[in-house]
């Protein structure tokens, strides 16, 4: 990309978008696209191309995605898969007919089987079952992924595909009902020490293991990959460790300095036991986190309190 280039960023109001925007201003970036919702709904192919054709981006970030917790996406498969799908054609499609220079789709980690071996690697796609929770996510992902290299495959285009593991930092979702899991604890545990509330109530027993990237990280990754890499392979994003869901916990309430208790409903999904992201593709182009999760989670708490005023 060259500092001129127009850049169209999909979703720039969410927790990734607003940060790729973030991360291109501050690299120099100065022909940065965005619309709003009301100006044109990906959903929409007509829309979605007459966008295309009134604005003709050179580089497209794909980060407008229907996404939350485990829990909203049991509640609301419909939406996790019809959705996306239709984002990501829509946006896909009319990438091509408006022949842009290059695409990215941004994927996630639940598109990998959930008996994949950890750290997982890239060639694990397609090569079990999917977790049943975020299976209307992470299929929609997958066919984006299979879409972009069915392009590349027949018309010679450069779209790539990159998986980041669970995202967390400004921006983020807070709402109680379809957050993620940081998002959600930051939030519950605020209100509790807030409410002098004597416990805070967790789902499942806190063994599962996860992997987490601060989002200011994982655009700068994007931006990285953008202009490093070439290929119809996925790349995975992440840090290269995990932690448990209980130290997780841990490292919040440390951070909020709440003194209650934390109670694990285990009737409650937690998910599968472990999912970390081998990382060994990024590295060895060049690109390494900078964030650690104390620095991160305290940033995020700080732009949580600032947004609750």
């Amino acid at each position: 990309m060259h500092t001129n280039s127009r850049i169209f960023v999909a979703g720039h109001r969410g927790l990734v978008g607003s940060a790729i925007v973030r991360s291109l201003e501050g690299y120099g970036y100065c022909n940065i696209i965005t619309a709003l919702k009301k100006d044109v709904d990906l959903r929409n192919e007509t829309e979605t191309l007459n966008f295309f054709e009134s604005t003709r981006p050179d580089y497209v970030f794909l980060a407008a995605a229907h996404c939350g917790g485990i829990g909203d996406t049991i509640k609301n498969p419909v939406h996790y898969l019809e959705d996306n799908l239709k984002i990501q054609t829509n946006v896909i499609t009319s990438s091509f007919k408006t022949k842009i220079e290059k695409l990215m789709l941004i994927g996630s980690a639940s598109v990998y089987p959930r008996d994949s071996k950890n750290p997982i690697k890239e060639e694990s796609l397609l090569c079990g079952k999917m977790e049943p929770a975020n299976e209307p996510y992470g299929l929609a992902k997958i066919v984006g992924i299979k879409l972009c290299q069915a392009y590349n495959q027949q018309y010679g285009t450069n779209y790539i595909s990159v998986n980041p593991c669970n995202v967390y930092g400004p921006k983020d979702n807070y709402d109680p009902e379809s957050s993620h899991v940081i998002a959600g604890l930051i939030r519950r545990i605020h209100e509790a020490k807030k409410n002098e509330k004597e416990f805070v109530e967790c789902w499942g027993t806190g063994i599962s293991r996860r992997e987490f990237i601060y989002v200011e990280d994982l655009a700068d990754a994007l931006v990285f990959l953008m202009n490093n890499y070439n290929g119809s392979e996925v790349i995975n994003v992440g840090v290269g460790k995990d932690v448990s869901i209980k130290e997780l916990v841990a490292h919040i309430v440390d951070v909020i300095e709440y003194s209650g208790e934390i109670r694990w409903d285990t009737s409650k999904p937690q998910g599968i036991t472990q999912r970390l992201l081998d990382t060994k593709k990024l590295n060895d182009l060049g690109w390494k986190p900078k964030t650690s999760l104390d620095q991160g989670l305290k940033t995020a708490y700080e732009y949580f309190k600032l947004e609750e005023k």
